[in-house]
């Protein structure tokens, strides 16, 4: 279901009519990182505290970060395979290039964080908090954002396939050059969330809770079939 970028200007209307509430923009981090020092400690650590640390290329799958804490990091081209890092927090971080299966962060926190060019599949980000988290380019399957609060993020120029949204609360998120596939927004709650940029937009579950959100009229007409299949109304041709 495909759609061309809407206008990006400063006030973006929820609608055609000239008198929509304009759509809240998010507003995106700021980081700047000191002089970092590379990470010397072999594996993560429960509870660990890394403040001004450089991952460069690591493997650190499997590993135990539960309760961590990351404070001005950037992780480069690390391997993120099954690694443990519920209730972490991440703040005023880079992520990019990162990549694995079955990462396990449901409760983190993620703020100011832009997340760059990541390959991620099957994350777990369940109750999760992301406030001010930018996710740019890459691919991220199957993530699991059910119950998770969402609040200025932006996914920009990304592939989403399968994101679960149930029962998450989505504030001022845009979707930006990017691909959302087969979306699950079940019991979702949305506040100026900006889908208009989103590419290509499918939602398989929850088409009711797009309450709070706007679309393009191209993306109205791709989902008139699912919004009509949803109401069990039968479009026959004469």
């Amino acid at each position: 279901m495909r759609n061309g970028s809407g206008s990006r200007g400063g006030s973006r209307n929820a609608g055609g009519g000239g008198a929509a509430r304009p759509v809240r923009e998010a507003r995106r981090p700021e980081v700047r990182l000191p002089e970092l020092v590379p990470f010397a400690d072999g594996e993560l650590l429960p509870d660990g505290d890394y403040d001004g640390v450089a991952f460069d290329g690591l493997d650190l799958g499997g590993q135990e970060g539960i309760g961590a804490r990351f404070l001005e990091c950037r992780l480069t081209g690390c391997a993120l395979d099954g690694t443990r890092l519920r209730s972490a927090r991440f703040l005023d971080c880079v992520l990019e290039g990162v990549r694995g299966v079955g990462v396990e962060a449901a409760g983190a926190t993620v703020r100011d964080v832009e997340l760059v060019d990541a390959r991620l599949g099957g994350v777990q980000l369940h109750g999760a908090v992301l406030e001010r988290v930018v996710v740019r380019g890459g691919k991220i399957d199957y993530a699991n954002l059910r119950m998770a609060r969402l609040k200025d993020v932006v996914f920009e120029g990304c592939v989403l396939v399968e994101p679960d949204f149930g029962g998450a609360e989505l504030e001022r998120v845009e979707f930006r050059d990017c691909v959302v596939r087969r979306a699950d927004l079940t019991v979702a709650r949305m506040t100026d969330v900006d889908l208009r940029g989103a590419v290509e937009l499918d939602v398989v579950r929850g088409l009711d809770r797009l309450a709070g959100a706007v679309i393009s009229p191209a993306q109205l007409v791709d989902l008139a079939p699912a919004f009509a299949a949803q109401l069990g109304l039968r479009v026959v041709g004469a």
